[in-house]
């Protein structure tokens, strides 16, 4: 399958997910606003997440892929089969382990996840009854990872990429089917979460079942850490959990330290970052996933050149997708915050701390994106060392950032450090792989990047003086959330069309490659 169109599969599916994803965040909004009930939930739907990114797409994954695909490669089917039940039976002893250990430990955890509640017992408590509920979903969504990393590696992304829609669409019930049995609402979508990862679990083994991948659980602990391939995948992980651990508690910091800017803070934020995680989630988590098992290909093929132009043509899209929807998040801010989350409990005042949050994080959503392309290309040469160096620096670069400006401009400051972890984190990945001859930037890419940028802010400026005009003109609809909605499909289409006409007057587009790319085979 080409790389086009594997981001367009994975892509697609994400986009649905995080369409679903959005009237999810939309009926939580509605049950319970921005209010202190609100950041319990978002405490608890934080803390199984800060742990995913370490036992499923992050660390072990990334290490498990590379090797799992060169291992289909030179040894068949079979062999690699066998590898992947013994390194799932690993995985859920560890990942066991720690959720028992979470749950008996939860009120210590809270407390120092979340201290701005320590002066509210009340509060605190309702975080510990919450988090204990979720908590379980670790385990079960790195079990789901897994799968997911199998299926991809087979070229299958669908499947993978639709999961999600699968936890959406389950907490979007849980409002009708456990929160009006429950003590608060926040009760019943707590438990939709781990419902909803269980329903996950059993919806990707069917299709590694039609995949011919049974896994079979493999007991004999023993044999299986002696297992030379597992020392080597733990080799590889290793590193990659102390990067993985580095990322998680610079979202920790994070999360402590919004506790601290006040009650609603915690809310105003996770909306915020909400927002920024449809672009980066369709197009960035696209490219990554991807990306990873057809470099780790090339590579094994001793086929450089591929290669190269894989990576190159990984950058372009990410670009091309991520640049355009920054500017359009900018300049639209306040009117998509208002038509999504402005319902129920969130209030006018929510919408606007929002609002400010989510033009702060978009800044930096580009250079997320193109770190996401740029990131398997250490991953699929068994260089987990590397990112975790950056990562150290980016945790510094962040929690420095959050220090001074939170001081300033509270919530937003602490989004504003993100996006300046984000450019640091970009230039050190362009100059790692520079420096070590893996990759670097042609005339024609920063060309390329040049008119999409171009393109983009011609698009943003053209929606920005269209946006002021209705606003001038027509201040009652944005008043009505009918009335916001069909400004902003207006103003879409609007932008949408700009930018394709600056894409044919700059050449940035060649619609008939990219049809190419969805019949071939190769990039």
């Amino acid at each position: 399958m080409s790389l086009f169109k594997s981001i367009a599969t994975f892509g697609g599916f994400t986009l649905i997910s995080r369409v679903t994803g959005f009237i999810r965040d939309m009926v939580l909004a509605y049950f319970m606003g921005a209010s202190a009930l609100a950041d319990a939930f978002v405490v608890a739907f934080k803390l199984p997440n800060l742990f995913r990114s370490l036992f499923a797409e992050g660390a072990f994954t990334s290490a498990f892929v590379p090797l799992f695909s060169q291992k289909l490669v030179s040894e068949g089917k079979k062999r690699s089969i066998f590898f992947a039940a013994q390194a799932m039976m690993i995985l859920t002893v560890i990942v066991g382990l720690l959720v028992l250990l979470f749950e008996i430990l939860m009120p210590y955890v809270v407390a120092v996840l979340a201290p701005g509640f320590h002066n509210d017992a009340g509060k605190i408590e309702l975080a510990v009854q919450l988090c204990r509920i979720t908590f379980p979903f670790l385990l079960l969504i790195s079990i789901v990872s897994f799968q997911g990393g199998i299926l991809n590696s087979f070229e299958k992304f669908a499947a993978p990429a639709s999961a999600p829609i699968i936890l959406n669409l389950t907490m979007i019930l849980s409002a009708f089917v456990f929160v009006p049995f429950m003590p608060t609402p926040a009760h019943g979508f707590a438990l939709g979460i781990t419902v909803a990862g269980i329903l996950e679990m059993l919806w990707l083994h069917i299709f590694l079942k039609r995949a011919g991948v049974t896994l079979h659980p493999y007991l004999h602990l023993g044999k299986i850490i002696r297992n030379p391939e597992i020392k080597t995948l733990f080799k590889r992980i290793a590193p990659g959990v102390v990067g993985s651990g580095i990322y998680q508690i610079n979202m920790a910091v994070d999360t402590i330290l919004v506790s601290l800017a006040g009650s609603g803070a915690i809310s105003w934020l996770y909306y915020a970052n909400r927002l920024q995680q449809l672009p980066l989630g369709v197009v960035g988590a696209a490219i990554s996933v991807a990306l990873l098992p057809i470099l780790s290909k090339y590579l094994k093929a001793g086929d450089a050149d591929n290669a190269r132009f894989t990576q190159d043509k990984a950058v372009e899209y990410g670009l091309l997708l991520s640049l355009p929807a920054a500017v359009m998040l900018i300049v639209l801010a306040g009117p998509v915050v208002t038509f999504l989350f402005r319902h129920g409990q969130f209030t006018i005042n929510d919408a606007t701390q929002t609002a400010y949050a989510v033009v702060a994080y978009s800044v930096g959503l580009p250079c997320y994106v193109m770190t996401k392309a740029l990131m398997p290309n250490f991953f699929a040469r068994g260089d987990t060392v590397t990112p975790v160096k950056y990562s150290f620096w980016v945790f510094i670069t962040n929690l420095v950032f959050n220090l001074i400006l939170m001081r300033f401009f509270g919530h937003v400051g602490i989004a504003m450090a993100t996006t300046i972890a984000a450019f640091v984190s970009l230039g050190q990945y362009i100059a790692g792989l520079q420096k070590r001859g893996y990759w670097h930037f042609t005339k024609s890419l920063l060309l390329k990047m040049l008119k999409i940028a171009a393109a983009s802010l011609t698009m943003g400026v053209c929606v920005g003086e269209c946006m002021r005009v209705v606003q001038y003109y027509f201040p009652e609809y944005l008043f009505s959330n009918l009335s916001v909605f069909c400004v902003l499909a207006g103003i879409g289409v609007f932008a949408l069309a700009i930018f394709l006409i600056m894409a044919k007057i700059l050449h940035i587009i060649d619609f008939r490659e990219m049809l190419g790319a969805m019949r071939r085979k190769n990039v």
